[in-house]
């Protein structure tokens, strides 16, 4: 019996094979495909996981944002060679998988960090929607392989999003940058990555190019400076909240905390909350009391710093006098405006609960 070398090409009786497999990835490639992105997806939820106990994780996120980057470059241009050649079409599929996989860790892993300084029932919930449906489209193999990468203005809008969802969390997670800071930063380099997906390796007139550039960064510098309030300030976020009718000023700790006030109640409530910051992050918060809405009181910024396990404590009062029912609010605000958290306790007829002496904990 004559042996088979291993290095003999092989025999035409193979390949009738691989046309079945390949006829079977023709029928059913669609259905694999759709079974991916659901891979994909329970994929995503274990990211989620990491992402809510993980930051530092962040700066890997470096150089997937590279790859994707440049593979958004590059993309268009082999769009329109796939018609022509396998191989071409091969090597976007495999492109657009790698740009695929990375997007859903970022995305998927920065879901929970933005839901986490969201506020309920504030417009910066929004933001974290706009942010799920984007994570949401990079799991769609499909979607993304005929809808989003074949389109240049629509990566390039897709991309520019997700850059700035990222580096707006990086700066002040890795690099300890204020979220004022950090926001400007993001739109700067948002801008530019519009700009170069939506041009690079063709020609366009100069005019054209002009006016949608000077549009575009008029547009991101109007959702940058007047836009704050409806991005959550991640990853500040609010711990804990206490309302207290006296404060023990040498333990700054509440002294009577209170879960309600009477109506008609007229004195002095202190509101004391920890905020949730990394090591070395530097900002500045304030907070403004409200009665039904009504804005009854501002404090001046504080300086925060980060690092803190019990969280940042910042403490004011304000005097109440005689509100009839309702809720008393204070929101936790950053100097840029954006809304850390809100904290409220109801006005109502049950008298007030006066809690123990000895808690919170000191700064």
């Amino acid at each position: 019996m004559n042996s088979l070398s291993l290095n003999q090409p092989p025999t035409r009786r193979t390949w009738p094979i691989v046309r079945r497999i390949s006829a079977l990835l023709d029928r059913y490639g669609d259905i694999l495909w759709w079974l991916h992105s659901l891979w994909g997806l329970v994929v995503g939820v274990a990211v989620m996981w990491v992402g809510a106990r993980h930051y530092g994780l962040l700066r890997v996120a470096v150089f997937q944002i590279a790859f994707i980057w440049f593979a958004s470059l590059v993309a268009p241009a082999l769009v329109r060679r796939a018609a022509d050649s396998k191989w071409v079409h091969r090597l976007r599929l495999v492109i657009n998988y790698f740009s695929r996989n990375f997007y859903q860790q970022l995305l998927y892993f920065l879901l929970p960090i933005y839901y986490a300084s969201a506020t309920a029932w504030s417009p910066n919930l929004l933001f974290v929607a706009f942010l799920a449906v984007s994570a949401l489209l990079s799991t769609l193999d499909v979607v993304y392989d005929r809808q989003l990468s074949v389109r240049r203005s629509v990566m390039a809008v897709f991309f520019a999003f997700n850059l700035f969802v990222c580096i707006n969390v990086m700066l002040p997670v890795v690099w300890s940058v204020s979220n004022m800071s950090a926001m400007r930063i993001s739109g700067a380099l948002a801008l530019v990555a519009f700009v170069t997906i939506l041009f690079g390796g063709r020609h366009v007139p100069w005019r054209s190019a002009s006016i949608v550039i000077v549009a575009s960064a008029a547009l991101l510098a109007v959702t940058v400076e007047f836009g704050r309030p409806l991005i959550p300030p991640a990853p500040l976020r609010l711990v804990t909240s206490t309302f207290s009718l006296e404060v023990d000023r040498r333990t700054r700790a509440a002294a009577r905390p209170v879960d309600r006030l009477d109506p008609g109640w007229t004195g002095r409530v202190y509101a004391l909350t920890a905020i949730s910051a990394p090591m070395g992050l530097e900002d500045r918060v304030a907070h403004r009391w409200y009665g039904n809405g009504r804005l009854l009181c501002s404090s001046s910024y504080y300086r925060l710093v980060g690092g803190r396990k019990e969280g940042f404590r910042l403490w004011t009062s304000c005097a109440v006098n005689a509100l009839a029912g309702g809720r008393l609010t204070v929101d936790v605000k950053t100097e840029g405006g954006q809304l850390i958290g809100r904290a409220e306790i109801p006005v109502e007829a049950a008298p007030a609960t006066i809690g123990d002496p000895k808690l919170p904990a000191p700064f």
